[in-house]
């Protein structure tokens, strides 16, 4: 039942609220805030109130397919499940790293796009998400497990679903942009918005790009692949949180600042990978989190163009 993601949800919630009231306290420390403690204990009071709303309304929404009720495999299963995870998102990164450099410098030496271009780093960005999708490709070719990788007909209800999970990430997205800036906390910015700051072409380039290929290849891999194998034998609560944890690390390596700023860039990443998880489980549809994905990003590109521009 949804109550059996509720619960991790709800711890899951308190911990992001602990973590981000640490940083909050530090980072409030070092500007020489006169009341950091303060600032430190309302943050954890919004996420101990956000623990006990999930656990509040944990019998108002509903049931999932019964066939995500599975007993935990032995620690060996789940341990190789886990390994597979890592493995599939490793596998994925190096396809996409060799896509990129195979056909960068073909196009390049065909004429077709020159280096140090908008034109080409669009290009890049096409053949990184390609090369996500040989990745998991290349896994389902080897183990055979098409099964793995769960896509349906989309029904009315599933648009719904599509519609709402838009709505949720925006609003999320708004919510805890907001809360950083009051409390001061400074995020480091994607290696995207940098480049479309320099050039606001790029925000417009990247809105059919993240349509098409980012929001459908990036849940193939972290939602179809990641929790799809660890639903096995650990449970969807459990593949949600984790698919989702990977899903904000890895985002680590695509941000520009120092440490300090990628950590509440990483944890943003992954909370809203929660919906995004939950949406999959909810729907066993992969659509749905592909269209919700790339609508999402199609919506900060559209913002962050408004804004890059002067118009927003």
């Amino acid at each position: 039942m949804v109550s059996d993601l509720l619960a991790p949800a709800a711890m899951l919630h308190l911990l992001g609220g602990l973590v981000l009231a640490t940083l909050v306290h530090q980072d409030a420390s070092l500007r020489g805030h006169h009341r950091p403690l303060a600032l430190a204990a309302g943050t954890l009071v919004l996420g101990v109130l956000g623990a006990v709303g999930y656990y509040a309304v944990r019998e108002r929404i509903g049931e999932l397919p019964a066939d995500v009720t599975r007993l935990r495999a032995p620690i060996g299963a789940r341990t190789r499940d886990l390994f597979k995870g890592v493995l599939l998102i490793v596998g994925a990164f190096l396809c996409a790293t060799a896509v990129v450099g195979l056909g960068a410098n073909a196009l390049v030496a065909a004429g077709v796009v020159a280096r140090d271009t908008l034109e080409f780093r669009v290009v890049a960005a096409v053949l990184q998400f390609l090369g996500f999708g040989v990745g998991v490709g290349g896994y389902l070719l080897v183990t055979r497990d098409w099964d793995l990788v769960e896509v349906r007909v989309p029904t009315l209800r599933t648009v719904g679903l599509i519609a709402v999970g838009v709505v949720a990430l925006v609003l999320a997205q708004i919510a805890i942009a907001r809360l950083l800036t009051v409390l001061g906390i400074s995020v480091a910015q994607n290696q995207v918005v940098v480049t479309g700051q320099q050039d606001p072409r790029y925000f417009l380039y990247m809105i059919p790009v993240a349509i098409l290929l980012v929001g459908p290849f990036e849940e193939l891999v972290f939602r179809g692949g990641v929790q799809g194998i660890l639903r096995r034998t650990w449970g969807p609560s459990v593949a949600i949180v984790v698919a989702s944890v990977l899903f904000g690390l890895v985002h680590w390596i695509a941000l520009t600042g120092g440490g300090g700023s990628r950590i509440p860039y990483v944890t943003v990443a992954a909370t809203l990978g929660l919906v995004l998880g939950y949406l999959y489980e909810r729907s066993r549809n992969l659509l749905v989190p592909a269209v919700v994905h790339g609508l999402y990003n199609t919506v900060l590109f559209g913002a962050q163009y408004l804004s890059a521009t002067g118009m927003g």
